[in-house]
Parts: C-alpha cells; structure tokens; sequence
C-alpha cells in the first residue's frame, strides 16, 4: 500500500484553540496521459522475458552443431541460466522496484535485457554466452514484477481485476508467443539470431515504458542482497550435481561437490531468513500447508512443461525432420485447452472441489508426458499432437488453481509475496525439469548408440571424437551415413526422459493432493 509519511518530528501542535480543520477528501490521482496505452506496453514486456524461456529450446540443435561446439551439459546450463536468474531474483527484482522505484527498476530490467541479449549474439564462447544469459536473466527478473506493479498503480480501481487477468495471461501466451515468434527468426539460419532480435525489441519497449509509465512512489524496503545470493549459489550448486552427472560422473567430486554444496547453501539460506528482519522470502511461510502444497504443485506443472519444451524442440527436429519453424508451431495443441477451457476451471472446481480438480490436473499431465514417451519418429504428428493436448487439459486445470490456492493461502497484505512465490516456483520447476530431463536424454542417449559411434570410432573429425554426448558429436563422430542410427539413440533417450518426468510429475502431484485433503480436514476439525 503506497502511502506517505512526514519525516520524524516534522509534524507541527495545533494551538488546542485552533479550529481543526475538515481533512479534504484524497483526490483521485488523474489518469497519465498514455493511460491506454500503458497495458499494453506492460503485457509486451511480460510476453518478452517469458517467450525468452521457451524461444531458446528451439535453438538447442543449432547450437549443438554450431561453432561453440557445446557439450550435452553446456546445451543445457545455456537454457537455464537464463531461467535460474530469473527464478531467483524476481522477488528482490520486485522489492527493488518498491525501495528505488518501479519505473526506473524496470527500464533498467529491460537494458540489462538488451545488454545480455547482445553479449549472447555476440558470444565468441560458451563461457561468454552463458555470462549474456546471466545478465538476461537478471534484466527479466527486474522486468516481471515491475510491470504488474506499475500496472497496478496506474489503472483505475474498477479495471485492476480484469488487468490482473490479463497480466497473468501473458505469462502463459508468451511461452506460446516464444516458440512461435522463435521459430521464425530461427529460420534465418543461425542461433545468433534469435538473441539479436531481442535487442531492438527491447530497447523499443524501453522507449515505451519510458513514455507511457507514471512514476510511482517509493518505500523504503530494505533490501536482502545476501539471501538473493544464497539462494542464487543454493540453486546453481544444485543443478551442477544434476546437470554434469552424466559427463563427469555420479560419483565425481563435481558432482558430489555441487550437491554438498547445494544442501549447505539452502541450510545458510534458511537460518539467513529466519533472522533477517525483513527476509528476501520468510521460510516460515512454508509452514502453512495448504501454501507449502501449492508451491510443490506449480513446480512440479514447470517442471513437467518445460522438460517438454526441452525436448519437443529436439524430437521434432531430429526425429521428424521439422524445420524450426513448424517446430515451433509444434507445441501449439499444447496451448489449445488453455485458450478454449481457462474460463470454465473456476466453476469446475467449485462442482468437484478442489482436491478433485488438482488431482485431475495432474493425471492429466502425468498421463500426457507418459503418453509422449511412446511417441517415435515413425508415428504420426497427429498422435502427438493429441498427447500434446492431454498434457495441456492438466495444465489448464492445474495453473488458476494452484494460483488461487497460494493467493488464498496468504493475507491480502501479502498478496505481493504470493505472486512473488508463483513466478520463484514457476520458474525453479523451468530449470529443474530442464536439467532432469536432459540429464535423462543424455545418459541414455549416450548408452542407445551404437558401440563404434559411443567409443568415438568413426570417420568424423575434431569434436566428434572421444564419446559422444550430442547427436552434433556423434554426427561428427560417425558421418550422416549413420543417422538413422544415431537418431535412433536420441528418441529412445528423449522417450526415458519423458517417462521419468512423467512419473515425477504424477508422484508429486499425489503428494500435493494427499498434502491438500490432510491440510482441508485439520482445518474442518
């Protein structure tokens, strides 16, 4: 609640003979001048950082066979910087824009943006790429919030309901938007591409932000830059134990080290918070378990999204023979449900209840990547498309509940921590079903090849040698004339991939919906 305060001891007595005066009622702040066309500048800000997500999947197989010459665990640290960053930062990026203000805050998310985006494009190594991601990651996390929050503060109170809506619509059309809009700029030719259109976009909706968006006022939050940072390096450890398993080796000090070093982050993180006198994210909150169910039940949909996304844009290129392109209009059956059947999940769940409704949601989506997993490269678009749309009814009965249940979950007064919560959930499952399924797809990729390819002997040259990870190396390991084989091995990885994601996703989903009747009779008692 924005609200101003006189400077301690600023307030001057009224004589008692004084009269005191009527307070005059609070004006109505006006409109800003560019008042209608400030959502739609907020909307196009949220559909670029989180089209970004998904866009990047679709680069993967230019990437694995372009100059870099990344690794299987490269390939997929370069997808989940991006998102690693901006699960982590997006509350500070939103107590940040409260303390320095929401305007400024913002434009400086969307330059960050544009400068990782270059540094990306630019990239002459894997290692500077993934510094570009970073920052990217950065500016996003900076953008998001902020956008509600300046949209918030401008609109008028009647239309604040209908742009929350909107707003949070966004977050799932970008996704779409992303591999749509991807598609195209990837059929340019080169992965460069897709991180150059981003600049001028995003220096064009900074020009726009700058011109449409009121300022707002400021509060003076405090800040918690050492949670932000336990929290980033408690993540990052974590995907260093799952991601480099399959080249270092599950027994690895690398491995075992990222783990370690995960548990003792998070354990440094939480003692942190509990002392902080105003923690980045109380993990006291957790205690309430109708919150702490909802939580693991939108991480665990992200999860299962976007291990799908990871691999749908390798499967249909590999595997069918799509161009980028018809790859990205690809996941579109995914989407359908979501746009025809949102509207009517509220009174679905008010009929069925609740726990019903979730535990459909994830049958839904367990079943749909499971049934994904039998799909190969001789079956029919048309199947695939159809467990693509089993896997969207899930989603769909799965995201405006779990989204309500956290909002319910929490006070109005912290309503700001619960979006804070769904977009630090929503991306966290991004980069931990990433991570899982391709460390799934590369392991058992690497056992399908054929012997002679797996111990590097071929005709190929350079990269290819030694043992091959990426269907890139193995390419160049043993020549196009074995890439039926070599495909062969990439499907049935991706397949192992989806089934274990699948399982995942319905284990947890069982334990959300024990988690939400336990909580629901505690609290009828």
């Amino acid at each position: 609640m924005e609200r101003n305060v006189l400077p301690h001891g600023s307030a001057k007595a009224i004589p008692a003979s004084a009269p005191v005066p009527t307070p005059a009622p609070a004006p109505v702040p006006a409109p800003a001048p560019h008042h209608r066309a400030l959502p739609a500048a907020m909307y196009a800000c949220v559909v670029l950082v989180v089209g970004t997500v998904a866009a990047i999947n679709l680069a993967v197989p230019m990437l694995a066979a372009g100059a870099l010459h990344p690794s299987a665990s490269a390939l997929v640290w370069i997808v989940d910087t991006y998102v690693i960053f901006f699960a982590c930062l997006v509350i500070p990026g939103g107590a940040a824009g409260d303390r320095f203000g929401r305007k400024g805050v913002l434009l400086s998310g969307l330059l960050l943006f544009a400068a990782g985006t270059a540094l990306s494009a630019a990239a002459p190594n894997v290692p500077l790429l993934l510094a570009g991601r970073a920052v990217t990651g950065v500016g996003a996390a900076a953008v998001l919030p902020n956008t509600l929050a300046v949209l918030l503060h401008a609109v008028p109170a009647e239309r604040r309901g209908r742009s929350i809506a909107a707003w949070a619509a966004m977050t799932g059309i970008g996704g779409v938007i992303g591999n749509v809009g991807g598609g195209a700029v990837l059929s340019g030719g080169s992965w460069r591409w897709l991180f150059l259109a981003a600049v001028p976009i995003a220096l064009l909706l900074a020009a726009f932000v700058a011109r449409v968006a009121p300022v707002s006022a400021r509060h003076d939050r405090r800040l918690d830059p050492l949670g932000a940072l336990l929290l980033v390096g408690a993540c990052i450890a974590l995907l260093v134990g799952i991601v480099q398993g399959p080249e270092a080796g599950w027994g690895s000090a690398l491995v075992i080290g990222g783990f370690a070093g995960s548990a003792a982050l998070f354990t440094a993180w939480t003692l942190v918070e509990l002392r902080a006198e105003h923690p980045l994210l109380d993990p006291r909150l957790f205690r309430v378990p109708a919150l702490r169910s909802a939580c693991l039940g939108m991480t665990a949909v992200f999860f299962g999204m976007f291990a799908l996304f990871y691999v749908n844009a390798s499967f249909l290129q590999y595997g069918k023979g799509f161009g980028v392109l018809r790859t990205g209009l690809g996941i579109i059956p995914l989407t359908v449900p979501i746009i025809l059947g949102a509207q009517r999940v509220a009174p679905l769940a008010r009929r069925i209840g609740l726990d019903a409704t979730l535990a459909l949601a994830f049958a839904f989506v367990g079943g749909g990547l499971l049934g994904l997993s039998t799909v190969n490269s001789g079956t029919a678009y048309t199947g695939y498309a159809g467990w693509l749309v089993v896997t969207g009814i899930g989603v769909t009965l799965a995201l405006p509940t779990l989204s309500g249940a956290i909002s319910g979950s929490l006070p109005p007064a912290q309503a700001g921590v619960g979006a804070g919560l769904q977009a630090t959930t929503r991306e966290f499952g991004s980069a931990l079903g990433v991570a899982v399924i391709g460390t799934v797809l590369t392991a058992r990729f690497v056992s399908a090849l054929p012997a002679d390819i797996r111990d590097g002997h071929g005709p190929g040259h350079g990269h290819g040698h030694g043992h091959p990870h990426t269907v890139a190396q193995a390419l160049a390991t043993a020549g196009p004339g074995r890439r039926h084989d070599i495909v062969t091995a990439f499907v049935s990885g991706a397949d192992s991939g989806l089934r274990v994601i699948g399982a995942a996703v319905l284990v947890l989903g069982a334990l959300v919906v024990l988690q939400s009747l336990i909580s629901g009779r505690t609290a009828a008692s």
